[in-house]
């Protein structure tokens, strides 16, 4: 299994086509038995990382799918009807270095490199099922975080992620190397202090932090 990520860009007349196929692409993905997890996702600019930050112009998916399928799955509708359409994209083969939490209740992800030996870029993938009632105090807890993540060294981009625009968010994140992403995470004051308020707040109902090696990426995002 390989983890296959994608994120495109489409002209903005095109937004109601993106919310049916958004939908439509539901059932080939529930249907193919090779794909043994996905994820339809929304984005945001990166510039705050709260609602207000979401970008209508650009939409993604992630699947965990076996590798001897991808070349058919990427040839189906699921890719090309998106493919045909956008004004720019980004693809992505991920293997799991390492990974905490769950997703929708399940582990999708296994280790599959090892970190001691991986050198090259590194992309972060973090989710979260932010309890209702906790929405308001996490997005005040955001710009700290959010100015520090976009002045870490090594970071190439960083953009908003969610299964919806309130309740349901992530980032996804590109760096340099792994030293890049262990100083933002464990030497960053921000970052630090949003961890402490993590445990004190409980602000999550549901969560994960995922590192993986950048196997192949092409395109922008």
């Amino acid at each position: 299994m390989i983890t296959r990520i994608y994120f495109w860009s489409i002209p903005k007349r095109l937004l109601m086509w993106a919310v049916f196929r958004m939908w439509l692409n539901r059932r080939p993905l529930k249907k193919n038995n090779q794909v043994k997890f996905w994820k339809l996702l929304g984005t945001g600019k990166g510039l705050t990382f709260t609602p207000r930050d979401a970008d209508p112009t650009r939409w993604g998916l992630l699947v965990v799918i076996d590798e001897n399928s991808l070349k058919e799955f990427e040839s189906s509708s699921v890719i090309t009807s998106w493919n045909q359409r956008a004004t720019s994209k980004f693809s992505a083969t991920l293997r799991c270095i390492s990974v905490h939490g769950s997703w929708s209740r399940k582990k999708p992800f296994i280790y599959e490199v090892d970190p001691r030996v991986w050198q090259g870029q590194v992309a972060t993938i973090t989710r979260a099922r932010i309890k209702l009632r906790k929405n308001f105090i996490f997005w005040k807890a955001v710009p700290p975080v959010t100015t520090s993540l976009l002045a870490a060294q090594g970071l190439i981009r960083a953009i908003g992620i969610g299964e919806a625009p309130i309740g349901l968010q992530g980032t996804f994140s590109l760096w340099s190397d792994p030293l890049a992403v262990s100083t933002f995470a464990y030497r960053g004051a921000a970052h630090q202090a949003a961890i402490s308020a993590t445990a004190r707040e409980q602000w999550y109902a549901e969560e994960l932090f995922g590192r993986f090696a950048v196997i192949e990426s092409s395109g922008e995002f």
